[in-house]
């Protein structure tokens, strides 16, 4: 007989999808697209959650039995309770009040407390979901912080992971890696493996407006904070887990941009995902058009459209937002 020990070992080996119809035909280039939200818990962040857990574990930072607390934009919590779900321990999550409500259901029916924090709390503020989530640990007996924005198992387990499958899926021959900037896990182990093995490959990342990251990269210091609706991408400050010499370009993208990217994903390439998604299929666009003959581009498809019925694939939503024309119907 042929079967899984658990859910967890179906994590990871997800498909590369030609993208046919969102861009112009051509015959000396491809826009390929890493599609893991086939990932069992919907998102990319299943590897880092099992990576990161397996590897406290070996250290002892975490004990069987323990509690695992994190604070997350929903993907990496998704996956953490999936994990304490099979593993049998405790999770408590924090998240702000941007994160979807498809989300928030999905943490607490995999049995995870779910603690609802300002979306407007200021990085290191007592109340912002990392610090909440820091105490939270401090004060829990046998629990371990997983704290993805400083930890370096997250952009590890994407090097050798999702990189080694781009590697050889594209036979070696990608010329451009395009991806957003979240906790910089995904975007910097799969960069390191890619230029590793080849320093003329060209890797892009996406950073939605209002993100600090774009101005860091362009001028060195910060850019001022502003308020957007794409989740699981940017960030309030700069984090160690993102790997700025990796960066060979960077490119801005706004919430309606990604997130009609993202419908027309669903209605043109049967892709339905989420808005990190459309916002990095939207960058890889950008390069697309600009990159010369025999380029392979791979882009990544972070999560499902699922998680975002309420709010992306909700006219009614993106109406509110100016994302749609009132008398819109798309």
């Amino acid at each position: 007989m042929k079967y899984l020990e658990s859910i967890l070992e179906a994590i990871g080996n997800t498909p590369l999808v030609k993208l046919s119809k969102i861009v112009s035909p051509s015959r000396d280039k491809v826009l390929l697209a890493k599609a893991e939200f086939l990932n069992p818990g919907g998102s990319i962040k299943d590897r880092i959650a099992a990576y990161m857990i397996v590897k406290a574990l070996e250290r002892g930072d975490l004990k069987e039995g323990g509690t695992i607390v994190e604070a997350t934009s929903g993907n990496t919590g998704v996956a953490l309770a999936m994990y304490g779900a099979v593993k049998g321990f405790k999770v408590i999550l924090t998240v702000t009040e941007k994160v979807s409500r498809e989300k928030i259901d999905h943490l607490r029916a995999l049995g995870a407390e779910v603690i609802i924090c300002p979306g407007n709390a200021k990085h290191g503020s007592p109340e912002s979901r990392n610090e909440v989530a820091r105490k939270l640990a401090e004060v829990t007996p046998n629990a371990f912080y997983v704290n993805q924005h400083e930890n370096m198992d997250n952009p590890m387990a994407h090097y050798e992971t999702t990189a080694k499958e781009i590697w050889e899926d594209t036979e070696g021959k990608i010329t451009h890696f395009v991806a957003g900037l979240g906790t910089g896990g995904s975007f910097t182990g799969i960069a390191k493996f890619l230029k590793e093995r080849n320093q003329n490959i060209k890797c892009i990342a996406i950073d939605p407006v209002g993100s600090v990251f774009y101005d860091y990269f362009k001028t060195g210091r910060p850019g001022k904070y502003g308020e957007y609706e794409i989740e699981g991408l940017g960030d309030d400050a700069i984090i160690p887990t993102v790997d700025f010499s990796l960066v060979d370009d960077m490119i801005q993208v706004k919430d309606k941009d990604a997130f009609l990217m993202a419908r027309r994903l669903a209605k043109e390439e049967g892709l339905f995902v989420g808005g990190s998604s459309g916002a990095n299929v939207w960058g890889a666009i950008q390069v697309y058009k600009e990159a010369p003959p025999n380029s392979i581009i791979v882009t990544l498809l972070p999560d499902s459209g699922f998680k975002y019925l309420s709010k992306i694939y909700n006219n009614r939503w993106m109406k509110s937002k100016g994302y749609l024309d009132a008398d819109s119907i798309s």
